[in-house]
């Protein structure tokens, strides 16, 4: 089956789509009954280094904004042209270009949707540009069931064109361990932390966070906190025994949470919320937002929290317990990237079979 695929988040940063792109791309490259053909709709891409060599690749110059404001008015270009023919072309960032071959389309959430005030505006385009991608999709995939509910509902598709497909951990994060005390010095951190890891945008809430942190300070807690993640346009004033990181590396991300007294994630809306497994791998409690998707993921394994409640938060931030993290990382070897590849290997075939 020969697959092509939108491969534009992985230029630049890796977020987390660049993230779910990342280890689809490779798990896919790993099978012999796919082949695999990427294209990155930019000007700036240039081949990711550890790509095999039996994994195509190509780059147009053409960046995706201007693709997005020409398939927000018409069927063209169609993905033919710019990435050749397919057995099927996997949209991999809500975006379903024009096509005539089969196609599948991820959606990640629906944030543009639910909250169009907190994102950004290109996100807002989503708005007009899943419906009409949905026109091109035979097989939409969602990362959580809580999404898959709410795409069926919302865009009145079928429930069995819509399969999930859970992310999965990488298998460094089981073997995470804290940062080196040289390095940890070097970044500002605290002798212990409750650590935020994510792009400091409105929909994850950290204004009820900081002002929690605040209130836990004010009592007399000694922990600090760490942010740390791309800037976003979250307009953030952090307080005394705040410390804000900009993206990192995986690894020194790995080493700042394994080390941290809990991950503390205040969301008001995700679509998975990989950052609770991470965590759990590594052997970190959790306190998260009480919202239907992490209790998903999270399970029995995190402590849940109402997520605008300040007082409610900063009780949560005085009173971390030990814990015995065996159980949270059993549950997080649940979740794997080999799972995730064959259910979605499944989703191609499923929108080939229905042409």
């Amino acid at each position: 089956m020969r697959v092509g695929l939108d491969a534009t988040p992985l230029v630049g940063a890796r977020t987390g789509v660049g993230t779910y792109v990342h280890h689809v791309v490779a798990g896919l490259a790993e099978r012999a009954d796919v082949q695999l053909d990427l294209t990155a709709f930019s000007g700036r891409a240039r081949r990711p280094e550890g790509l095999p060599s039996a994994v195509g690749w190509r780059h147009r110059a053409v960046p995706a904004r201007l693709l997005r404001a020409s398939w927000l008015r018409t069927p063209v270009p169609r993905v033919e042209w710019l990435a050749g023919r397919h057995d099927v072309f996997h949209g991999t960032n809500f975006v379903m270009p024009p096509t005539g071959a089969a196609g599948v389309v991820m959606i990640h959430d629906l944030s543009y949707e639910r909250f169009p005030e907190l994102v950004a505006a290109a996100s807002r385009q989503y708005r007009s540009l899943v419906p009409r991608g949905l026109r091109y999709a035979d097989v939409v995939v969602t990362p959580s069931a809580a999404v898959r509910d709410e795409v069926v509902e919302h865009y009145r598709v079928a429930p069995d064109r819509v399969v999930v497909t859970p992310l999965g951990v990488a298998r460094e994060w089981f073997d995470a361990a804290p940062l080196d005390p040289v390095r940890a010095r070097a970044l500002g951190l605290p002798d212990e932390y409750v650590v935020f890891v994510g792009t400091r945008e409105p929909r994850k809430n950290l204004s009820t966070l900081l002002a929690a942190f605040s209130a836990y300070r004010a009592a007399g807690g000694t922990l600090g906190l760490v942010l740390v993640g791309a800037s976003g346009w979250d307009d953030l004033s952090p307080g005394p025994g705040t410390v804000v990181l900009p993206h990192l590396s995986g690894a020194e991300v790995r080493g700042l949470v394994a080390g941290a007294r809990a991950l503390a994630m205040p969301s008001l809306y995700e679509g998975f919320g990989l950052p609770v497994l991470e965590a759990l791998a590594a052997g970190t409690p959790v306190v998260c937002s009480d919202i239907a998707v992490l209790r998903e993921v999270g399970g029995d394994h995190v402590r849940p929290v109402p997520p605008t409640d300040v007082d409610a938060w900063a009780h949560a931030l005085g009173t971390i317990a030990a814990h015995d993290p065996a159980a949270g990382r059993r549950w997080a070897t649940t979740f794997t990237w080999d799972r995730c590849v064959d259910a979605t290997v499944g989703a191609y075939r499923q929108a080939v079979a229905a042409r």
